[in-house]
């Protein structure tokens, strides 16, 4: 009988995308899954006499095969979608929420990590290793530990229910948002819209063999035409479609409706947390975080909010104006918010989007950023070739520092496509860990969802994508920068999630410095750089509708905390009527009865954000404090850069994260930066109410 290879159980270091099939799937997570449990029966047997060498090294060296086995499965599934890809997909989630609730359940294993902390070894142990055994102890009282057998048993069951119901919410998204299209034929109907942006549609309307151009949901697609079009009915038309994906409304109502699904998510997180002796889901979301309760969080949210209002609502107020006066539209409807504030910010600053898309041709912005990070860390990063990949549009970079030391690698994944989850995001296939005397390498995934190119035009970006793409990168960098060389505490690994948003919203500053421009944007046709007048413009239009924006963040975030801390509902309706209290409390722009925003809100039914969406805010201040530092001392100044590297970025989930920003910063972080840098003023709050 002939072995069949299983590329998945047969990586020498990177996954071979090319080779992976469907049927490996299974096979290969059962393989690991079986290893692991025999491998964990050993060393329970010797758990009395548990050392770090003996015992942790080795239930990291299991957490670890088992994640790179399946990494490159759950990648392709949010990347290259299919019907088989998703069926061996949604079979594993069950099986991984069971082995991660035994290991989280394992008295033997959390006696062993008992015996360790309060063993004469743990004070010789390094800072990181003690951090991985406090984070094992913690996680083992979350994971249940404590409990009765009955209770153990049905905190598994939730485990694995809520696995599935996210990738199902998540699932119904994309099908959502691919199911509906806008196809036109008249090109009167596209009045507004740039050519760049009939381009697309119009191959985008080729490659689905129809005649004239085809609208999507994707976002690209999606805030063009909102953004652009006159036709305010098709505007209209648009909006709809978007803002009841996958509810019980809009053009395929009930079809993918995650109503009852978010129902039973919110349910099980409910339950689960009493079984653990908590009140709520939030509290045990704040558990793992920098803030100290729900309490503290909403606090902090609505002291923001207070901030933004005078300003959101005098903002609101010009635009409706401007609408009536210079768009005849009498009444400011949700569908017209994009498109009159485009065309008011074009009134006020003289210029459009559109001019500025030009000079950011995705390789230029690429190699900018690159250029960015080379200069603020003393790190240089080259393209590696013949790199199996999944899709033809993707690259892949390494990392080296001024030794030569190949400190990380990332694949690049940019484009929108068909089969491809929306958004933006950052994800692992392998973490630092040291193997005797050398070190597995960070590898990171970066993907985006920008703009195609076309047949006679490269894929040009919009300052939003750039801000969008320096985003993940700062998450990537920390990844793949950290010096840790225990993979609980690695890279990302063991950073309290409120944390987590620091490094990425850090490198969003550098977008509108002039020197990093510079390097960033380059004409695509005659390579000139991006205007001093048009770069002044821009930053005089920085902080435009910015109360409005930063009031749309709370909503979200008070939203997310309310569900998870006071929300009782029984119905899907109940959602909906605690949104509408908190728009009623917060919001300038209230949307039509029928918007279903809750419904596509992935971050907290299908991400890692449940009760923790307020990180954007929690971490922005951060950035801003940080980066502020860099406004005193120069933004390029090379010590600032390399005292940011190694207090933050190379430090992981070994330091806690505000020791962390109180070594770089030289104090506690203050709102100030954040206020002055959204065009709210620099009055300070106490500093208990940035952070713990």
């Amino acid at each position: 009988m002939v072995k069949i290879r299983n590329p998945l159980l047969d990586m020498k270091r990177l996954p071979v995308f090319s080779e992976i099939r469907p049927e490996h799937i299974q096979p290969a997570i059962d393989c690991v899954l079986l290893e692991n449990r025999r491998c964990i029966e050993k060393l329970q047997s010797k758990s009395g006499k548990a050392t770090w060498d003996s015992f942790v090294r080795p239930l990291e060296e299991l957490e670890d095969r088992l994640s790179k086995t399946w990494s490159p499965v759950s990648h392709l599934n949010s990347v290259k979608d299919s019907e088989a890809l998703r069926r061996e997909y949604e079979a594993c989630l069950p099986k991984l929420a069971a082995y991660e609730t035994e290991l989280g359940q394992n008295q033997d294993i959390f006696a062993a990590f008992q015996a360790i902390k309060a063993g004469p070894e743990f004070e010789s142990l390094d800072q990181a290793q003690r951090m991985t055994v406090d984070h094992a102890l913690r996680d083992f009282h979350l994971s249940g530990v404590d409990l009765p057998t009955r209770k153990k048993l049905r905190f598994k069951e939730i485990q694995e229910r809520l696995s599935i119901l996210g990738n199902q919410f998540e699932r119904n998204l994309l099908d959502a948002t691919h199911a509906w299209q806008l196809d036109i034929r008249d090109s009167g109907d596209l009045r507004g819209i740039p050519p760049t942006s009939l381009d697309m549609a119009r191959q985008m309307a080729r490659e689905h063999e129809q005649e004239g151009w085809r609208f999507t949901l994707d976002m690209p697609s999606y805030l063009a035409f909102m953004t652009y079009a006159d036709d305010r009915s098709l505007r209209e038309t648009m909006y709809e479609a978007y803002v009841t994906r996958a509810s019980e409304r809009g053009p395929n109502g009930g079809k993918y409706d995650n109503a009852d699904g978010m129902l039973e998510i919110l349910e099980l997180r409910r339950e689960m947390s009493r079984l653990l002796g908590f009140e709520n889901y939030a509290e045990v979301s704040m558990a793992t975080k920098m803030a100290d309760a729900p309490g503290q969080t909403i606090e902090f949210l609505l002291d923001l909010a207070r901030r933004a209002r005078p300003t959101a609502e005098s903002e609101i107020e010009e635009l409706r104006r401007f609408a009536a006066d210079e768009l005849d539209i009498t009444r400011l409807e949700a569908w017209d918010v994009l498109y009159a504030s485009e065309k008011q910010k074009q009134s006020l600053y003289d210029f459009t989007e559109e001019e500025i898309r030009p000079y950011f041709p995705v390789n230029r912005v690429l190699n900018g950023m690159f250029s960015v990070v080379s200069r603020l860390y003393g790190l240089e990063i080259e393209r590696i070739p013949n790199v199996d990949v999944w899709d033809p549009g993707v690259r892949f970079y390494q990392i080296l520092d001024s030794k030569g030391e190949v400190r990380g690698q990332f694949y690049v994944d940019l484009h929108v496509r068909s089969n491809k989850r929306g958004g933006a995001w950052m994800d692992a296939f392998s973490n630092r860990k040291r193997i005797g005397n050398s070190v597995q390498i960070p590898v990171a995934y970066l993907t985006c969802n920008f703009t195609i190119p076309t047949v006679d035009k490269p894929a040009l970006l919009t300052h939003d994508d750039v801000i969008t793409l320096f985003h993940e990168f700062g998450h990537g960098l920390h990844h793949m920068l950290t010096r840790v060389d225990y993979l609980s505490v690695s890279g990302i690994n063991g950073v309290a999630w409120d944390a987590v948003e620091l490094p990425s919203q850090f490198m969003e500053n550098w977008c509108w410095q002039s020197e990093a421009l510079e390097l960033i944007g380059s004409h695509y046709e005659s390579g000139e750089s991006l205007p001093d007048d048009l770069l002044a413009k821009m930053k005089q239009a920085r902080n435009f509708q910015s109360g409005m924006q930063l009031l749309r963040q709370i909503e979200f975030a008070l939203f997310d905390m309310r569900l998870h801390s006071d929300f009782g509902g029984r119905d899907s309706s109940d959602i909906q009527a605690l949104l509408d209290e908190i728009r009623d409390e917060i919001a300038v722009i209230v949307p039509p009865a029928y918007n279903r925003f809750q419904n596509s809100f992935s971050h907290i039914f299908a991400g890692g954000y449940a009760a923790g969406y307020y990180s954007y805010k929690w971490a922005e201040v951060l950035s801003a404090d940080a980066f502020s530092l860099f406004e005193e001392r120069g933004i390029f100044d090379r010590a600032t850069g390399r005292s940011f590297l190694s207090k933050i970025l190379e430090t992981g989930g070994s330091v806690d994260p505000l020791d962390a920003f109180i070594s770089f910063r030289g104090r506690g972080p203050k709102i100030d930066a954040l206020l002055r840098h959204s065009g709210l003023g620099g009055a300070g709050v106490p500093e208990n109410q940035a952070a713990r």
